[in-house]
């Protein structure tokens, strides 16, 4: 293959004959349904836009699912954290993941970058800069012709109020207008922080907004020049916004509360099939142990981000040094810790995010009714932990379950493909790495539902297919256009 544009065209010439070859089978069979405003329903609304929502309509279209909208509430190309929030250089997963490409060769990153780098470049790259990726992800959108909406938000996600259908209501960004959209299935794939909120200690939200940032907003780094910079997290977020501000000449400390950081990467360990693959087959106790342990446990950061920090010499790390209070002095900043008082000019906070669905509107409708997995399942004693039964309790497929059996039977269909499947899925909503196991497992799902749902329409449509393989010499009818003319036997 050719590297530059022309091995562009030629991968692009590759991945229209690797669609065309596993079309079969190539037939549009989901019956249509109508809305009370009598259009065709939505067979699937999509949430989100990013990578999870691209795999998804991905793999909807190679099921002949076509009645589907993807809506994204940032511009194009903006989707994700990859050119936003996103402080690393790199993606943390390793350069021959496969993700949303479900499998195809010639959709592979690889494929992709090799077309225009050459395989030498290649076999040369580390990891892949996060703005190829996003870079990717805006071709895959595009060789797989999937249209998505930008600048739309969902408002809310509800039942029909005289039917089966679910209502949302959509926003359009720049102008403010209202659309009611009616769809049979809806996916909410709005990324990591899509089933809560980015958490912040109480006290540091009571200090004033212009001496601090969670990692997750935007922030002038270019100000932080020369000021004394506090990080609070030792998690991979926070070591790369403490990397961005020592770039951009600031001094900066990083406090952990532990007294060591977290080095062994877990989830090197679980990237094998089976866990990938069939985490959520397990029963409840295990899939709990499992995951308490790896989310107490967290996610080490990679070593090419602890040398980013490190080459600084105005890079401090303070361990065993919470926070235990914080105060403004003459615009100072005063850090209490069982190390000491410190003082800064600005504080990055790197602490996560908090489950909690009735944070996001489209959830709002939702969250009275879904199970938790503090609905429906109580650990051991010393394997308690508030945060995990926080997440929702979710079904083999993705979707909501009642907390009160029978309250809201609509929310089966509903599916939630963010990191709040984590407890019930392991690495699957958010994660690149778990991508080509579990959009497979949601989109099934969807299938079987939109089968199973109209199989009398089905069974009808057997029995009214009259159409002959073949037809007697001399008779009229419709055939296939490949059905040969035979002679009659006997």
């Amino acid at each position: 293959m050719t590297a530059g544009r022309g091995g562009l065209a030629e991968l692009e010439a590759r991945v229209a004959k690797d669609l065309d070859i596993i079309a079969y089978p190539d037939t549009r069979w989901v019956p249509e349904r109508l809305g009370p405003d009598g259009a065709p329903a939505l067979d699937v609304l999509v949430i989100g836009g990013g990578q999870g929502g691209l795999a998804i309509a991905h793999a909807l279209k190679r099921a002949r699912v076509h009645r589907i909208r993807i809506v994204d509430r940032a511009p194009e190309g903006r989707e994700g954290p990859w050119l936003t929030y996103a402080r690393m250089a790199t993606l943390r997963s390793p350069k021959d993941v496969n993700g949303p490409d479900l499998d195809v060769p010639s959709l592979a990153f690889r494929s992709w970058f090799s077309a225009q780098h050459g395989e030498s470049a290649w076999h040369v790259l580390n990891k892949i800069p996060k703005e190829d990726w996003a870079a990717y992800l805006l071709w895959l959108r595009r060789v797989l012709t999937i249209r998505i909406e930008n600048g739309v938000a969902c408002e809310s996600v509800r039942p029909q109020a005289d039917g089966d259908l679910i209502e949302a209501t959509l926003r359009d960004q720049s102008s403010g207008t209202l659309e009611t959209v009616f769809a049979r299935k809806v996916v909410v794939a709005t990324g990591i922080e899509g089933a809560g909120r980015w958490w912040t200690p109480p006290m540091v939200e009571a200090l004033d907004k212009s001496v601090w940032a969670h990692a997750s907003e935007p922030i002038d780094f270019t100000a932080l020049k020369g000021k004394r910079v506090a990080v609070l997290g030792a998690g991979a977020s926070a070591f790369d916004n403490a990397a961005t501000a020592l770039e951009h000449g600031a001094r900066v400390s990083v406090f952990c509360r532990r007294a060591d950081m977290q080095r062994i990467q877990p989830f090197r360990w679980l990237s094998f099939p089976g866990f990938l693959g069939h985490f959520a087959d397990l029963d409840d106790s295990w899939r709990w142990r499992f995951m308490n342990y790896l989310l107490t446990l967290r996610e080490a950061f990679p070593r090419e981000t602890w040398e980013r920090v490190a080459r600084h010499d105005t890079f401090r790390l303070e361990t065993d040094a919470s926070w235990e209070r914080c105060e403004i002095v003459d615009g100072v900043v005063h850090l209490h810790t069982p190390q000491g008082r410190f003082e800064a000019d600005y504080l990055i906070m790197g602490t996560g995010f908090d489950m909690d669905l009735s944070l996001r509107p489209e959830l709002a409708a939702i969250a009275p009714h879904a199970a938790l997995w503090s609905d429906r399942f109580t650990p051991p004693e010393e394997e308690r932990n508030a945060r995990l039964a926080r997440y929702p309790y979710l079904d083999p497929q993705f979707a909501f379950t009642e907390r009160v059996a029978g309250e809201a039977p609509w929310l089966r269909h509903v599916r939630l493909f963010t990191f709040g499947a984590t407890v019930s899925f392991g690495p699957s909503g958010s994660s690149i790495n778990a991508m080509k196991f579990a959009v497979p497992r949601l989109v099934s799902g969807i299938v079987r539902d939109l089968f199973s749902e109209d199989i009398a329409s089905h069974w009808d449509s057997l029995q009214g297919y009259q159409l002959p393989e073949f037809l007697y010499p001399g008779e009229e009818g419709e055939i296939s256009p490949t059905t040969p003319v035979i002679s009659k036997v006997g």
